[in-house]
């Protein structure tokens, strides 16, 4: 996952969030194509609410609906857990996820001014009902 997430986010997670994450037990989905890591997501949930918290495909791996099938397994793991709002955040720039996220029923319910960093950009909160 790490070379996948230093090729694809200029402020990327460390080997250390990721072992936090799978430690939890929060879903963590890896696609794999041909025995290579193609892509993952990571989500978390608490109560009814739940959260994309990092969603990662490998550039050679692109417009092949990996992204999506990813995104809807995971929202398919949330709602077996009783989640029944999901939230994420994405950069302000990323057109392509934020389509990604729309066609599958997430709409823009706020901003986070600076909320990333390298380069400092908007996040636009965006939220799906299950």
């Amino acid at each position: 996952m790490g070379a996948i997430e230093r090729e694809v986010f200029s402020d990327p997670w460390s080997a250390n969030d990721f072992t936090e994450c799978v430690s939890t037990g929060v879903p963590f989905l890896v696609a794999e194509r041909r025995g290579v890591v193609a892509g993952y997501v990571v989500a978390h949930s608490a109560a009814d609410e739940g959260e994309i918290l990092n969603l990662g495909v490998a550039a050679a791996h692109r417009r092949h609906g990996i992204g999506r099938e990813l995104v809807e397994r995971a929202l398919a793991e949330l709602t077996a857990r009783g989640v029944r709002t999901v939230y994420l955040e994405v950069r302000a720039s990323n057109a392509a996820a934020r389509r990604l996220y729309e066609a599958l029923g997430f709409a823009e319910v706020g901003r986070r001014s600076r909320y990333y960093r390298r380069p400092v950009e908007d996040a636009v909160v965006l939220s799906a009902k299950l």
